[in-house]
Order: C-alpha cells, then structure tokens, then sequence
C-alpha cells in the first residue's frame, strides 16, 4: 500500500485524518485499560484486539511505539501486595516488568512482530546526551520492524526523577522519536466541556486547535472507579502540550472497546488537538533557540557548500574545533572567515572531533577504536543561518 504524501498540519482536521497521515504514531495504554479489575491480571482478549490494531498500522507502512502501563498493578497482584512505600511500588515494578512484557510478547508475536523494553526515567528524556542515546536506540529498533514498548524505570526511579504518570512519559516518547502523533487511550472518547460522567450536559470537543486557558480548564482527574493509573484529562493535555511543542499532533480516544485503533481509523468520536508545526521543524526550532553553544566548528568551504544543499556535516569538512564539548552539546558552525554558517547537535564530543577532523568517514573506527556515526552532525540535528 503506497501512503499518502505528508499533509500540512491543518489538513489533518480529524482524529481519522491524523491517524491516515501519520507515518510515525506512538499508543499510549493506561492500567486501567490494560488490567481486568475483577481479576487483576492482564486483560488478553483485549490486548490481543490492540495488538492486530499494530499490526495493520505496520503493515502499512507506519511505526508503532508503545507506551504501556500495568508493571506495578501487575508485580502488586503477583505479589499480593497493597500501595506501600516507594520501595514497595519498585519492588512490584521489578516482578511486573516482566510479566507486562511476556504480555505484549505474546499478543504480537502471532502478527510475526518482536518486541523491546525500553525503560526511561525522566533524566533520560531531559539530559541532551541521554536523550541522544534514547533516540538513536529507538530509531535502530524501528529500522529492524521492532515495536518499542516503554514504560517508566519504576524499580529505580526516585520521586525527584519520575514523570509522574505515562501520559507524560507517552508525550516525551513522542518528542523522543520525533513522531507524528500521539494516540492516549482513556476511559473517555476525548475531551468534554466538563467531565461526562456528572454532567450529562456536557459537550464533546472533535478538534481543539489550541490549548488555551479555556480548554485546559475543562480536564478533570483520574476515573477513581477503576483502582489503578495514575491519569486523568488534566495529564492528558499536559501531556498533549509537551507533544504540541514538538509538532506532535494528539489523539484521545476511548480504549473500552475491543480494536480501538481501528475504530479511530473509522471516524469513531474521539478528540485530535493539533500542532502547529511538523516534527522535525519544532526539532530545529528547538535548536536553534534553546541551548547556548558549548563550542565550534570551523568549516572548510566545500563543507559549508555541502550544508548548504541539505548534507550532513562529514569530519573531512572540519578545519578546526574549540570549546571543551560533550556530544549532544551545541555548536556554532564557522565558515573560513569566521561567519556564522549555522548550528548543530554534536555527534561526538570536542577530543575526539579533534581526532577525525579532516578525515574520511570510514578512518573512524580506526582513529577512535569504535565504529561511530559517520557524520559529525547529521542534517536533522541542524540549523542554517538564512541571513
């Protein structure tokens, strides 16, 4: 199946619309959804009507992350364990873990998918040189047909560093990976003018084009009822916020239903809240104007040609370096009289740039005695000048 050509953020005026355009959608499933409340177990029925809902997003053509909750409801059933203190909630996290991963293994593995567990906590998405990894860990699962599946490190996260909730975590995951869209499964179809379930007056939002004061005032808390997760639409549209600023359209739909994905993909009711910007735009964005310059890198002029045409920047275009850098950390792109061309994200830090400046891509692993990226700073991790 050949898929359309990328939209504009406008056009995509319905959550059907987003979920046709999306090449890259990260799912976020709750406890509340994941876990059956009599039992206490994993809900497979439904878990396996999700899982043929990824599978056919992957058939054509998209990339699926998931974001899953249930590791602690889990270890706390396995164990028989009540809420405790925070060592007892990582102690459940630690047996659910494993137990939340034979889930979603044996529920896709059927559609012929392979898994992975990525744990993060919040210094992972914050810090620029973790954040990196993070990335580059999850583009290489999805360049082998992997489907991701995150969650919160519980077993050792502290107060100081966790999210808070994976409605959060599903939106820094977004923003991570750069995707399209965001897909938050509740126990609501979207976003109401007040919560639905007291007042029958309430009004269903389809679209919602911005977040402002108005429309953030209408969430309300978690569904108490269910006894597990942590969320409700505030954290929602929290997170929908932390998506939007990194051109990552979000859905909220309902997951009570059996294929929920599919049933967006039908014009079931749900909300889209949309994004001003595509991904990679708010990425550079992001670039250009929110980290002072740790160094700089002083250009050769066919490598300032180069980046000029939309290349990457390769170690032979570098005459020189200064600044003591990190990889990650941001750099000011000189060309031979000193101008500013531009800047970037550092693929390697100061010492070893030193090492392979003004040398072809393939002497790399020789001169660093690791086989690294063969580029210095990849295209989307930069920003001309447009002076």
């Amino acid at each position: 199946m050949i898929l359309p050509a990328a939209p504009s953020p406008a056009a995509e005026t319905s959550p059907a619309t987003a979920l046709a355009h999306a090449r890259r959608v990260v799912v976020k499933i709750g406890s509340s959804l994941l876990i059956d409340h009599a039992t206490r177990a994993v809900a497979r029925d439904w878990l396996a009507s999700l899982a043929g809902d990824i599978a056919a997003l992957r058939q054509q053509g998209r990339e699926v992350i998931v974001v899953s909750s249930g590791a602690v409801a889990l270890g706390r059933g396995r164990l028989n364990s009540a809420p405790g203190r925070l060592q007892d909630k990582q102690a459940a996290a630690a047996v659910g873990q494993t137990l939340l991963m034979h889930a979603w293994e044996e529920a896709l593995a059927p559609h012929g998918l392979i898994t992975a567990q990525i744990l993060l906590t919040r210094d992972d998405t914050e810090r620029r040189r973790r954040w990196l990894n993070a990335r580059a860990t999850v583009e290489a699962l999805l360049a082998h047909g992997v489907v991701p599946v995150v969650n919160e490190n519980d077993t050792v996260a502290t107060e100081e560093i966790r999210y808070g909730d994976n409605d959060r975590l599903a939106a820094r995951a977004a923003q991570l990976a750069r995707a399209d869209l965001l897909i938050l499964l509740s126990d609501v179809d979207g976003l109401y003018t007040a919560d639905p379930r007291r007042n029958p007056e309430a009004r269903h939002l389809p679209l919602v084009e911005t977040l402002d004061p108005e429309i953030l005032s209408m969430a309300t808390g978690p569904n108490t009822t269910a006894g597990v997760g942590a969320g409700g639409m505030a954290t929602k549209l929290a997170a929908a916020q932390i998506a939007r600023s990194a051109g990552c359209a979000t859905v909220i739909a309902s997951g009570l239903t059996p294929h929920p994905l599919k049933a967006v993909a039908e014009g079931a009711r749900a909300t889209l809240i949309t994004a001003p910007a595509t991904p990679l735009a708010a990425w550079k964005q992001w670039i250009a104007g929110s980290m002072a310059p740790g160094g700089a890198l002083t250009l050769d002029e066919g490598a300032v040609h180069a980046l000029k045409s939309g290349k990457s920047l390769l170690p032979s275009g570098i005459a020189s370096v200064s600044g003591a850098f990190e990889k990650g950390d941001s750099l000011r792109l000189l060309d031979p009289s000193g101008a500013v061309v531009g800047v970037g994200l550092a693929a390697y830090p100061a010492d070893e740039i030193a090492l392979i400046r003004g040398r072809h891509s393939d002497e790399i692993e020789t001169l660093l005695g690791y086989r690294g990226p063969s580029v210095v700073i990849h295209r989307d991790d930069l920003v001309l000048e447009t002076r």
